[in-house]
């Protein structure tokens, strides 16, 4: 390895790109977190500049180095974990052509429509794992091609985020399997574009990269700002969701876990797609060749809790935020299982799974005089909670059993959150070492493997060791069973009132 003995990696969240170095070990050395926005134009809309991400990931890159006193000649490869389902439109050199339209964009309502009287929701659920959607990337691209004909025709590749960076860093345009499996336009199974969903979409096959493994070698590093990184090797990475479930370790069949985040997932690892004939649920490549990643998807989940606090604390308050997440916790352990009967729906940007309705808005239901801010900041907890269960049983569905959940990201921190969701999915929840971290573990490890620091994807098992369980509580399960339909018939009794209001809003945000 001629001394290097350092794996740098990249994970480029919603909220901002953290950079972590890892030793050939898989020990943490060094992080540094560097923040950008997320543009909300109109609602439904989610726009992010990718030149932010360029910048964050030379800061963070700087920082990481400085603080580890590590130079570049040590540095045996640097690999991305990315937001995934994203368009980001770029010329023949790579420019962008507009913001990039991310993950949570639910805009292009209308091309979903114009999909589907080309080919049918269950074809494209058949050909990609995943059902037709304004999240995907395909039907982004499209909305381009329809409201923005001048840049379309522009347009040379859409990339993923992550894609964006690794051509600036190394000329070459490329995604990964799992970020491609997110697209809407992949042949999960053949691993290759469709050429049949592309051309219902009438989107020519041209527009997009080749797909390849996470742990492809695709160049060195040719251009950095801040900090001198040429010649470093350079390995594509994957989308946020697949290094996430190697980061859980999560590489064998039948194992799960939660990520909660912004948003939230429940993810299993399997050796064939799992075709729910609901299509509540969709499929992944996973980074480990040959396996697949059935998962079910919720928006607004630590986004709800983040919401909570921002109307709660507002910047004029002052509130440092660590110290308003100690508030809205101390809060809601003071209010008892089942929030006083206080329901909440967190579908303040749509929702995917279970319900796939980009058109769903949050509800508190049940309040009355007596309740206070502690039950609606614990009915947020559950709320989310409950919408995970119906993620969860449509994954037990078809067939799969797990005996324990794994759980990492932010939501870690909280034991609040832990604890109920132990009660509300009636599983023990096994908390990770280092489980913020595990998205760039996951983006590590395929740069260990490509780089040859790493025999392969087993390597995870060993470094995602467990720190502590939370047990499901059998009064608590109990009640939280008799809420849950409750729940569930919330939000069927509310969809047609959620789309009329969806119109209602758009309509004043236009005026």
């Amino acid at each position: 390895m001629m001394g290097r003995t350092y794996l740098l990696a990249h994970d480029l969240g919603t909220t901002g790109n953290k950079a972590v170095l890892f030793d050939e070990r898989g020990r943490l050395v060094a992080t540094a977190f560097v923040g950008y926005p997320t543009l909300y134009y109109q609602p439904g809309w989610a726009e992010q500049d990718p030149e932010d991400w360029w910048r964050a990931v030379c800061q963070a890159t700087a920082a990481v180095l400085a603080q580890a006193k590590v130079r570049k000649e040590e540095i045996a490869a640097m690999s991305f974990s990315g937001h995934m389902m994203g368009c980001v439109a770029v010329d023949d050199a790579g420019r962008p052509l507009r913001n990039a339209i991310i993950w949570a964009d639910q805009r292009a309502s209308n091309q979903v429509k114009a999909l589907l009287r080309e080919i049918s929701a269950e074809e494209i659920y058949r050909i990609t794992g995943t059902r037709p959607n304004p999240n995907y990337t395909l039907e982004k691209l499209m909305w381009v091609r329809d409201n923005e004909p001048e840049i379309y025709k522009r347009t040379r590749f859409v990339l993923q985020a992550k894609d964006y960076l690794v051509h600036r860093l190394t000329g070459i345009f490329a995604t990964d399997f799992s970020d491609a499996s997110a697209t809407n336009a992949f042949d999960l199974v053949k691993r290759r574009w469709s050429d049949d969903i592309l051309s219902a979409a009438r989107v020519p096959r041209q527009l997009f990269p080749d797909a390849l493994p996470s742990t492809e070698v695709i160049g060195r590093v040719r251009e950095f700002e801040g900090v001198d990184m040429t010649g470093v090797p350079v390995v594509l990475g994957g989308g946020d969701g697949a290094c996430a479930t190697v980061g859980a370790g999560v590489i064998q069949p039948n194992e799960g876990y939660n990520y909660f985040g912004s948003s939230s997932w429940i993810a299993i690892a399997t050796d064939h797609p799992l075709f729910d004939p609901k299509m509540r649920i969709f499929n992944l490549c996973h980074l480990v060749p040959h396996l697949y990643m059935p998962v079910g998807t919720m928006q607004s989940a630590g986004g709800s809790y983040d919401w909570l606090r921002e109307i709660l604390f507002p910047p004029e308050l002052k509130i440092e935020e660590n110290a308003a997440f100690t508030y809205l916790n101390r809060w809601a352990e003071s209010s008892p299982p089942g929030a006083r009967g206080v329901l909440f729906l967190p579908y303040l940007i749509g929702e995917r799974s279970p319900h796939w309705n980009e058109r769903a808005r949050g509800a508190f239901i049940g309040l009355a005089r007596n309740h206070g801010v502690g039950d609606l900041v614990r009915a947020v907890l559950e709320g989310v909670a409950f919408n995970l269960r119906m993620i969860f049983e449509a994954l037990t569905e078809q067939g799969v059993r797990l005996s324990v959940l794994r759980m990492i990201g932010g939501g870690i921190r909280n034991p609040v959150l832990r604890q109920i969701l132990a009660d509300v999915l009636a599983i023990p929840i096994a908390r990770l070492e280092r489980g913020e971290f595990a998205t760039s573990m996951g983006a590590a490890v395929s740069a260990g493997v490509g780089v040859g620091v790493f025999p392969d994807f087993t390597i995870a098992a060993t470094l995602c060791p467990i720190a502590g369980m939370d047990y499901p509580d059998p009064e608590r399960s109990r009640l939280y069973d008799r809420l849950y339909p409750l729940f569930q018939e919330a939000y069927a009794s509310l969809v047609r009132l959620f789309s009329e209001l969806a119109d209602v809003q758009a309509g004043l945000m236009q005026a």
